[in-house]
């Protein structure tokens, strides 16, 4: 029975940025489970020593893509958060794989909860299902409800969205047992925090350009952005609700944001980088735009011998360009989600994690 102790809950991705924080979480602060189960590619075999006297936690080995990897790592699971994905806007990885994962890989999931009797299945999704869209359109204080202008170019945000689609429609299908399927999706914004990969590039191109770093965003472009710890305890929320209340959070999509200020991605990374005195040279947007065109051009061009993945492109700089920014009121009035890292927290540990930054730097070097 749901909100009964002694439940396990397999996470999907797992091991990955997300998945550790959530995780910890979990541990912190969820006590009807007695084991947490790690599902990914590339494992981290230490997280298994966080497992307390009260939780097990297990890391375990798999390709998402693999149906019978999944289904053996759902066994006797009541839950599944399945954060597994591919995130990728700068043409690094192949269409087919982001797809394989972030589409194949979701429909396995929900044909394990169906095969298995798993009644619960809670999936992160992402502000990119909606936005921005590369027709510049902006999206200011927006909600679940929010007419907008969908357009999808890239793979990564058409496979999430996709994605969203199949788990949202699952939600009522009869499950082994004759029980029914509950599910909802959460919408996080830019996620960021320790463990970040792409705060971490942004420091390492700078140090790649001898300090310089180019900014060219209109100083007027807000985008919410979400510390991982809150998106975690959303999850945790959610998955609680969703065996409480399944009729009212089943088949629901969320906005997924805090009280993280609104700034545009490059002074909301400077926050944390300043320390490093990199120095930001102005650039004019329409040059910033022409440099997009041609990595995409240079990217195209050299694909049969090298892939040209430079962090600028039209896409990631349309997106750079378009103020984004959502409420997470839905969320608050389902299942109470406020918060659990005020602004003071979250930027505490985030920049107690950046600061380590330069003495990695000078152990590589």
């Amino acid at each position: 029975m749901s909100g009964e102790p002694g439940q396990i809950y397999l996470v999907t991705g797992g091991c990955g940025f997300l998945g550790q924080h959530l995780l910890r979480v979990l541990l912190d602060k969820e006590d009807k489970v007695s084991e947490i189960r790690l599902f990914d590619k590339h494992i981290n075999p230490s997280l298994q020593d966080h497992s307390t006297e009260r939780v097990k936690v297990v890391v375990t080995q798999g390709d998402i893509t693999d149906y019978p990897s999944v289904l053996a790592a759902a066994q006797g699971a009541n839950l599944i958060i399945h954060t597994a994905s591919l995130v990728d806007v700068w043409h690094r990885v192949p269409e087919k794989a982001i797809h394989a994962v972030n589409v194949q890989g979701t429909v396995n999931v929900i044909n394990v909860c169906v095969e298995l009797g798993i009644q619960y299945l809670v999936y992160t999704s992402s502000m990119e299902v909606v936005g921005p869209n590369v027709k510049g359109d902006p999206f200011i204080r927006g909600n679940e409800d929010t007419v907008y202008n969908v357009c999808h170019e890239m793979p990564y945000p058409k496979s999430k969205a996709e994605a969203e689609k199949l788990v949202l429609e699952a939600n009522g299908k009869q499950v082994s047992g004759g029980a029914s399927l509950y599910t909802c999706a959460l919408r996080p914004t830019g996620i960021y925090g320790e463990q970040h990969q792409l705060m971490r590039d942004f420091y390492q191109m700078g140090v790649r350009t001898g300090g310089w770093l180019i900014r060219g965003v209109p100083p007027n472009t807000e985008h919410g952005r979400v510390y991982a710890g809150n998106v975690a305890w959303m999850h945790l929320l959610a998955a609680r609700s969703l065996q409480e209340r399944p009729h009212r959070l089943g088949g629901e999509a969320y906005f997924c944001y805090d009280d993280s200020p609104y700034k545009s991605y490059e002074d909301f990374n400077m926050q944390f980088l300043s320390q490093f005195n990199f120095r930001e040279v102005q650039m004019p947007v329409w040059v910033l735009w022409m440099v997009a065109c041609l990595n995409d051009l240079l990217h195209w061009l050299l694909k049969p011998m090298w892939n040209y993945t430079p962090l600028l492109n039209r896409y990631t700089l349309a997106v750079a360009c378009t103020s984004f920014t959502i409420s997470s009121d839905k969320a608050q009035r389902h299942f109470q989600y406020r918060p659990l890292y005020d602004w003071e927290e979250a930027r505490a540990r985030t920049q107690s994690w950046v600061n380590t930054f330069a003495l990695s730097s000078k152990k590589d070097a």
